[in-house]
Parts: structure tokens; sequence; C-alpha cells
């Protein structure tokens, strides 16, 4: 009898089982079918490009960003790993052919299916996703399921709304506007300021001086992302990828942070050290030194920034060649000049279409 009563303990509990496998919720079972064998991206590394131009005038807003994100998500839930290029100007489509490219994102009236190029369908009525050689139409088929999966989810749905419409302070403060956001990146910059020990929104400032949010921002000397960080600093950091809004903020934030821990060490506090430091990150640390001690030596306050924008001027005349206190040589000081000042301009707007600290 004992026997037969464990057989049949036994095999109830293996029935059981059973069922529950039977009723794994199709949420789960298309999970474990995206990190089988069965998905075409799965365990790869993929070389993604978005191109979206002029993205700064769009109405949609920052449609850069938003891709991006959505595509890290992707590279997340697909079990991949993805290095994203958003280069302005530069069209990705023979890259596409040649397969040097995995995934190409574009606007839907800016690329057409062909033999060689399978299309997804449209995102968000404005987008999308193509992939090359693709005959069996297995990489577009795992795109569109992620892409309708995803595209009503509450989390893609705050995720758009984060990256739309319009961010210029100064546009929305003479409206107004209060705003619950003033950037798609609003955490980021909360967190890192906060290493910083600053308002998150006069970092918001800066990041809105230097890229107007858009990832894609590179100057003509080098300088990318939300931040404008130069590669040569971005490997002093070890940042790898400064596309990536999380490292390039965390590479701006160092940078900023080294200048106003020398500027303390000379004595300056509150708002004239955050204004030291926002001028030497934007000429260099050297050359507010030159202007600090040309201050200095005509008898200002070479601790008031406004005294040192004062001697600027005299940072361009030639004699400026004999002052030994100056190292460096003349300095024409406008655009640093107007930096500061337009840093601390957004910043007081940002106040006001977003009072809470």
């Amino acid at each position: 009898m004992d026997i037969r009563h464990h057989i049949l303990k036994w095999t109830r509990n293996i029935i059981l089982i059973m069922m529950l496998l039977m009723i794994v919720p199709k949420s789960e079972r298309t999970r474990i079918t995206n990190s089988s064998s069965q998905n075409p991206f799965a365990g790869k590394h993929l070389t993604c490009a978005i191109y979206l131009s002029n993205e700064i005038t769009s109405k949609q807003g920052l449609e850069t960003g938003y891709n991006y994100a959505l595509l890290q998500r992707f590279t997340k839930d697909n079990h991949c790993t993805a290095t994203i290029l958003v280069r302005e100007n530069e069209h990705y489509l023979d890259s596409l052919n040649e397969g040097k490219i995995d995934i190409y994102i574009a606007r839907k009236d800016e690329i057409q299916e062909t033999d060689s190029i399978s299309v997804s369908n449209v995102l968000d009525d404005l987008y999308v996703w193509a992939v090359g050689d693709d005959p069996s139409r297995e990489k577009v088929n795992s795109l569109n399921n992620w892409l309708r999966h995803i595209t009503h989810s509450k989390e893609n749905i705050e995720r758009r709304e984060r990256f739309r419409g319009s961010f210029n302070p100064f546009r929305l403060a003479e409206k107004g506007a209060i705003r619950n956001r003033v950037s798609p990146y609003d955490e980021l910059i909360k967190e890192y300021a906060a290493v910083l020990g600053w308002d998150w929104r006069i970092l918001a400032a800066v990041l809105y001086q230097e890229s107007r949010f858009s990832i894609k921002a590179e100057s003509h000397r080098g300088a990318k992302g939300l931040m404008q960080i130069m590669p040569v600093v971005a490997r002093k950091y070890g940042i790898q990828d400064l596309i990536d809004p999380q490292q390039n903020i965390a590479a701006g934030t160092r940078m900023l942070g080294k200048l106003q821990g020398n500027w303390r060490s000379e004595g300056l506090s509150g708002d004239e050290c955050i204004k030291f430091t926002l001028a030497s990150y934007n000429a260099g640390e050297a050359r507010i030194h030159d202007c600090r001690n040309l201050a200095k030596a005509k008898g200002k306050d070479h601790n008031n920034w406004n005294a040192v924008v004062e001697v600027i001027p005299l940072m361009r005349e030639d004699s400026i060649l004999e002052e030994e206190s100056v190292k460096l040589g003349k300095f024409q000081g406008n655009e640093t000049i107007k930096y500061v000042d337009n840093v601390m301009a957004l910043y007081n707007a940002i106040c006001a279409i977003h009072p809470t600290k």
C-alpha cells in the first residue's frame, strides 16, 4: 500500500507540473522564445544606425534620443549588444546593403523596401526599422513582433512623452509654462548634479547650452553628445561611448567636479565658484587663471566673475603679451562670457518652468 500511495502521489505531482507549464502566460513564452536560438538577434553584437535629420527644429522633439533609448531596450529584450551610430547628415543605406549595418532606423518616407532591404511596420506613424540580407524575412518579422509588443506598453508611452515636444526653456518661460520635466534626461541630471552638490537645474542648463538635449550634437572640433565631450577626455575617464547619455553626462560631471574642486581650493564658493567652473569648462582652466591674474594685477576682485569680465577686453590687446601675470597670451573671451551668461539665464528660465528643486 505504501508503495502504491507514493507512486500515486508522484504521478499527481508530475501532472500538476505539466499543467502549470501548459498555462505559462503567452508573454513569458514570448520572452523565452526571444532568448532562444530562434531569435535572429540573440547573442549577437549588432551595428545599428539612426538617421533622422533636423531633429532640433522638428515638432516631434528629440527623435534620435527616443529611438536610441528604444534600441537600448531592444538589445536588452533580445539578449544582444549593439554599437549605435547617430552621426548628423550621414546616410547609411550603402552600409546596410553591404552588411555593415544590421539595423537602420529612418523616417518612413526616407527608406523603401527593396529586394535586398526589408522594412518593419511603421512605428509611431513616423519611423521604420530596416534590415538587409533577410530573404526569409526572419529578421524583419522578429522586429515587427517586438515593436508590436513594445509600442503600446505603458513603459514606451512614457518614453515617447519624455522625448516629444519643445524643450526651449526661454520660450517656455516666456509663455508662463509650468512643466514637470525640463528634459528627457532629468533623472540622470539629478543623479549627477547631486555628486557636484548643484541644484540639478544648473546642470540641466549646461546640457541645453551644450547640445539642446540632443545626443547627436557634434561640434566642428569633434566634441560629442549631451555635454560636448572631446574624445581625448572620454579616454581619460574610461568612457567608451559618448553618444550614450549616461556615459556622456558622467564624463561631463567628472570634468566639472575636477574644475570645481580646483576653484574651491582657490577660496571660491557658492555662485562665484559655479561661474568660474562654467567659464573654465568652456575656455579651459589655464585661460581663466590668466584672466583672474590680470584682474588681480589691475586691482580688481579676482574672485568675482563680473569683475574678471571687466578686464577680459584687455586680454585681446597686443600689449597683453608683455603682461607677466598672463601665461597663454591673447584671449578673445567673448564666447566664454556669453557662455556663462547663457547658462545662468537658462538656469533662471528652467527655475521658472520647473520651480521645484
